[in-house]
Parts: structure tokens; sequence; C-alpha cells
């Protein structure tokens, strides 16, 4: 397996050393053992890793998406050296049922990579190398970039999920709260199944994107009318058909519901730090009739439908991608995405 330094065995990795402190260390190079394979990153997404940079707070590695090459394998798996692989997030037992039936992200009991000489970590993937199950690889189709194939985790795959079981398609209204890159992803998966996709967010810089990438329209969801502006691009005001909150909001979790038709679709995606969303059981789920459900990922069996929805739509990717930073400018990267000031961020661990 080749080296960050030749004969060095080391590695260059991300590191946050306190609050809005961050660089790059040397660490071990990983070792393949059992099913778990070494892969050299090519191309790191950025998630919300910079909330860890902004606070200081000590993460045991950093980073859950990446795109790379098979560099060492320790027998013969699933894959081979030379494969180009998307790396899916979580390090998941692959012996559940629920892994077994593809929902492997809902994994109760996380698999630990084999014991690493001189304390190797392997899991980070803000790093030149990294372990991974083989079969938490994906092949990347021919014709496919690392940073396009990098889109198959965070970029497109939450709303992938959402939009997958809501059964999202042509003529349906897709309302999206929060358009950060999670929700900006939502925007593509949206518009490629063919449905009317309205944006809601604060932020102009991602209300602009949200148009570029294919939105009719942003509402603000502080103007005191933004729900009777929403209603009222819907059939008859009575709300759109499906919703999405990417934002983990309290108040755009209800505003989903609300802004959603009788029989409609609400599907939350955005991380919550608080329970304190009001549902209501009679007004909502009952009388309303609505679906609520959770959507963190996507099921296995969907990889090849979201890799088509990528193969489809590479100009609208490369929008989506609107910052690429050298591993060892990590925290000019975090900088940039604590100002909310871009769309998908990434990482190259070789440049």
């Amino acid at each position: 397996m080749a080296s960050n330094e030749e004969g060095t065995g080391t590695m260059k990795t991300a590191a946050v050393f306190g609050p809005k402190q961050g660089g790059v260390v040397d660490a071990p190079n990983p070792t393949a053992g059992e099913n778990w394979v070494v892969v050299k990153i090519h191309t790191a997404p950025m998630c919300t890793e910079f909330k860890v940079y902004v606070s200081g707070r000590e993460a045991p590695y950093l980073g859950h998406e990446a795109a790379g090459e098979v560099v060492e394998v320790a027998q013969p798996c699933r894959v081979n050296v030379g494969d180009r692989v998307v790396v899916m997030p979580q390090t998941p037992c692959g012996q559940c049922e629920l892994c077994l039936d593809g929902e492997y992200i809902h994994c109760l009991d996380s698999e630990e990579p084999p014991p690493q000489p001189d304390g190797a970590e392997g899991r980070a993937t803000m790093s030149q190398f990294m372990l991974k199950q083989d079969w938490m690889l994906v092949p990347i189709p021919d014709g496919i970039s690392y940073d396009h194939a990098s889109m198959a985790c965070c970029g497109l795959g939450p709303t992938f999920g959402a939009v997958q079981r809501a059964n999202i398609g042509p003529d349906d209204s897709l309302m999206i709260t929060g358009l950060g890159p999670v929700g900006l992803g939502g925007v593509i998966n949206g518009t490629h199944r063919g449905a009317t996709v309205i944006g809601v967010d604060v932020n102009n810089y991602r209300a602009a994107k949200a148009i570029e990438l294919g939105a009719s329209t942003v509402i603000d969801p502080t103007d005191p009318d933004a729900l009777d502006q929403v209603l009222a691009l819907t059939r008859d005001g009575r709300g759109v058909d499906h919703s999405i909150d990417c934002s983990g909001v309290v108040a755009a979790h209800r505003f989903c519901i609300d802004a959603t038709r009788s029989k409609g679709t609400v599907s939350f995606v955005g991380e919550s730090g608080t329970d304190a969303t009001p549902i209501h059981v009679s007004t909502d789920m009952l009388r309303k009739g609505l679906s609520l459900h959770g959507s963190w990922h996507y099921n296995m069996a969907d990889t090849p439908q979201i890799l088509r929805v990528i193969a489809a739509n590479p100009a609208k990717l490369d929008k989506l991608i609107t910052h690429t930073f050298p591993l060892d400018r990590v925290a000019d990267a975090w900088d940039l995405q604590a100002t909310g000031q871009c769309a998908k961020v990434l990482l190259k661990p070789w440049q």
C-alpha cells in the first residue's frame, strides 16, 4: 500500500485541537484485516463536522463520507485492489435483521475494525486512507467522477431515501425546509423525479442556489404570511403533496405539517437537538391523515437508483459542489461552512 511519505507508514488526517482550532496531524496508516479493506480517499465531502470544530469538543474521528480507491485487502472479498468505490456511512454489523434487509443505517450493533498496529484509528474519511468493511463499499460506474459519486452519501442520500419512501413523482409538489447542502440535494432529487419544488429558507445565498438547481420559488420563513404564500402555490390552496424538513428546527417541523395537504407525506431528515416538536394525533394524524416518517439514509437495494440520479445530473452536481479544499486547509473549509455561504464542500486529501 502506498503511504503519505515513502517508507514512513504514516498519513495525514484532520484533527480538532480546541474551539475553532483545527488542522492536520500525522497518523499511522491503517492495515487491512478480515473483511476490512483499506481505501485511499480521493474525495471527502464535508458534513456537520464543522460544528465539532466550532465547539472544540472531542471526536473519536472526523468524517463519514468518501469516495476512493481500494488499495489493500487481507483476503478474497467483494472488492479488489484498484476498484473505485463510494464509502457508505457508519460501521454496521452486517448480521442483524436490519442489515440483512438493507437498512444498515439503523443497525444498533456497530462492528469494530480489527486491532490496528501503532494505534491506528482507520475510520475517519477526512484522511488519506481509511478502513471499511467490503460490503459497505459501492462500486463507482464508469463515467462518474469521484466527486460526483461521493454525493451518494449525505449530498443526495438522506433526501433520496425520503423521496423514495414518499413515492414522489411527476406533477407532485414538494416543499423542502432548510436549504443547506442536504436540502439542496433534495432539490436535485425532487426535480429529477419531475416534482415542483418549493424551498423554504432565510439564507439568501442558499435560496439563490436552490433556484439555480431547479426550485420554482423559495419562501422566507420569517415572513408573517409564509404559510399562506406556500398554500397559494398549491392546488386549490390545499397544501403541498409532500414536504421534507432538512433543518431540524422545531418551527420548520410544524411548518411542514401545516403546509402539507390531507393524506400527504412529511419527511424529517434534519437532525434536531430537541424533542419539543408539537404533533397533534387527532388533527395531524387522524383527521388530516398525514404520513410522518424519518429518513436518515436509503436502503442498500436502492443504490443503483441513486447512482442513476447522479449519472443523469452532472451539471446540477457541479453547482451543488461549491468549494474544494486540500486537506491541509481543513480549518479554512470549516470556517467557510460556519458562515453558511456555501453548499457542498469537498476535501482533497492528496492535494
